[in-house]
């Protein structure tokens, strides 16, 4: 059974997924747990039941490190869902034209 301080980190894991799917940044559930080799029905547990002992570190490891979310964030909640300075197109943002600000 998970403590209140890890089922806010879950829900926060989750957060991102549904934020990075949004964004189409990945396609969906299917694409991340594939992508990682992740059973699915482990996956969907969890996000129905964050008190169960099935959530794995290494998920955060994965979103932290191929999509940006940041660390703190995820962890603590303080802080932006994006890690800062990160470049634009690992975030979506590929068909936004750069501006120059002289």
């Amino acid at each position: 059974m998970n403590n209140p301080e890890s089922i806010g980190i879950i829900k926060r894991f989750y957060e991102a997924m549904d934020m990075l799917i949004a964004g189409k940044i990945i396609r969906g559930k299917k694409t991340f747990t594939d992508r990682y080799g992740i059973n699915r029905w482990n996956f969907n547990t969890v996000r129905q039941k964050p008190e169960s002992d099935m959530f794995q570190l290494v998920w955060i490891a994965y979103i932290v490190s191929d999509f940006g979310i940041s660390a703190e964030w995820i962890m603590t909640g303080k802080g932006g869902m994006f890690a800062a300075g990160l470049p634009e197109i690992r975030l979506g943002f590929k068909n936004k034209k750069k501006t120059n600000s002289n």
